[in-house]
């Protein structure tokens, strides 16, 4: 099925979801809304973009204020990082009146801004699970300075962060400077709830990143992952998967795009009415409301496009095509902008399917075909994917062959040698292995170049042999992806590979003639 066959086959299934007690409670607000009462659940337009089955019922007395956290939070930039940021996160109840405080200062949040309310029903889509309610909270914050620390706090009547005792729920966050200068930024795909999610989580913390990038398959709440009608889903996943991000989060903002695993039927005929709920992203792509995982931003010295590439999978096509090219056209159109942009050096693609890789899903054709194209001639300068749980990462690459060969400490110029590709998939899920008869791992150290058996997807979604000697350096581990960028007359990224111990595993750098 496609995900516009499975949305319809859900809705049809589940047209009359049972209410739980929270979500009878929503019920409750939403009629206390319509008569008058006061209770904020949300904007009528949003409701009936992100869930379509909010359901309403007889009035129900509100959830006191004060035994409700806040949790879950997590920014993100929107298109300009130097004056934009987005604040967002959770109510295990719907409250009333949520808010954001932002100021200068921890102790003077005198700015006072509504939230959006985003809710979310999730019927009981198998028999070993309950129907829930979810509750989305967003503040934009525009017009902001370059270069500067804010702080903020977020609440709802009966929970102010500005309050002496709720002092330590307040977070900060930085603009981007109005003038490039050094600085880091992380990445990894396929991160899901586990304690070695956590573990990268904190040692990406560490690294005081300007922002992350997440190059999909998020929580794992569809742990199937196929696009399938038999694919099981569990949306308490995300209230798990945002308590354990929130320390990053929080304070680093968290760029994410879609991978198969966020296909999420239920919601919306494209599967992201999910994701849209829980995430505000910049709306600078081709279609924000339909293509929520694409759109762009610059930072300092660095143009950032995060793709959909379930829109040209050939492995996994439940969503192939969905946006009628345009996707394709817009990534063209933008990565010719941020070329002719002064003051960019490097351009950075990230998206979930790899173009180059021999592990578990290898390499998607239908990625290749739609892309490559593209990336060659804006000579990208770094692509950063997900989808197989491992480390590795390719030589420079110029049309389809070894360009250069790119071992551990080596340096690289992508406008003569080609475009080094990264699978970052050891964010905290099953890790794979490499097989196919290959020997295993070649942790930590350069590949000797024998030829190695892999596959890619074709468009008939078979696998067709490849034989290549473009895999420089595998690792099995947990781990990340570590970038610093430098500006100046000599521009570089200094590109390294941290394992879940802090040991650099792999490093090399990237500079343009």
């Amino acid at each position: 099925m496609s995900m516009p066959e499975q949305h319809e086959y859900l809705r049809a299934r589940h047209a009359r979801p049972k209410l739980s007690r929270r979500g009878a409670l929503a019920g409750g607000l939403a009629a206390g809304v319509a008569g008058g009462g006061g209770l904020l659940l949300g904007r009528a337009s949003t409701a009936s973009a992100a869930s379509p089955e909010l359901a309403t019922a007889p009035a129900t007395a509100a959830v006191d204020g004060s035994m409700v956290a806040p949790f879950g939070r997590h920014l993100a930039f929107g298109a300009d990082p130097k004056t934009q940021m987005r604040i967002s996160w959770q109510v295990p109840f719907a409250v009333k009146k949520p808010y954001l405080r932002v100021g200068l200062k921890p102790w003077e949040l005198s700015r006072k801004i509504e939230a959006e309310v985003r809710a979310l029903h999730t019927p009981s889509l198998s028999r070993k699970l309950p129907a829930v309610d979810q509750y989305y909270l967003h503040v934009g914050l525009d017009g902001l300075t370059p270069g500067k620390t804010y702080y903020y706090g977020v609440g709802h009547d009966g929970f102010d962060p500005a309050a002496p005792e709720r002092m330590s729920t307040i977070g900060s966050f930085r603009t981007a400077p109005a003038a490039p200068e050094k600085f880091v930024f992380t990445a990894f795909g396929d991160q899901g709830v586990s304690y070695h999610a956590l573990a990268n989580d904190q040692l990406i913390l560490g690294q005081n990143p300007s922002f992350h990038l997440h190059a999909g398959d998020i929580c794992y709440a569809d742990s199937s992952g196929q696009g399938k009608e038999s694919d099981t889903y569990d949306a308490r996943v995300w209230d798990q998967f945002l308590a354990q991000t929130e320390s990053v989060a929080s304070r680093v903002p968290w760029m994410v795009t879609t991978g198969n695993h966020d296909m999420e039927a239920w919601y919306s005929p494209n599967g992201y009415g999910g994701q849209s709920a829980r995430w505000s992203l910049p709306k600078n792509g081709p279609d924000a409301h339909n293509a929520p995982g694409v759109y762009s931003f610059t930072y300092g010295n660095v143009g950032v496009v995060a793709l959909d590439a379930n829109d040209v999978s050939y492995e996994i096509p439940a969503n192939k095509g969905y946006t009628d090219g345009k996707q394709t056209a817009w990534l063209d159109k933008r990565l010719g902008e941020l070329r002719a942009q002064p003051g960019i050096d490097f351009v950075v693609v990230f998206f979930h399917h790899c173009m180059y890789s021999t592990s578990t899903h290898a390499s998607d054709g239908g990625v290749r075909d739609a892309w490559l194209p593209l990336f060659t001639k804006h000579e990208v300068d770094l692509v950063i994917n997900g989808h197989n749980h491992v480390y590795e990462r390719t030589d420079a690459i110029k049309g389809g062959e070894v360009g250069k060969p790119v071992p551990i400490g080596a340096s690289t110029d992508p406008t003569r040698d080609g475009i080094v590709y990264v699978t970052a998939g050891g964010a905290g899920k099953d890790l794979y292995s490499f097989g196919l008869g290959v020997k295993d791992s070649y942790e930590g150290n350069v590949h000797d170049h024998d030829t190695i058996l892999t596959f890619h997807w074709t468009k008939l979604r078979l696998p067709d042999p490849d034989t290549v000697q473009w895999s420089r350096v595998r690792y099995t581990g947990f781990s990340f992806l570590a970038v610093e960028a430098e500006s100046g007359t000599a521009p570089k990224l200094k590109v390294s590979a941290l394992a879940e111990s802090g040991e650099r595993i792999d490093y090399f750098e990237i500079k343009r003639s």
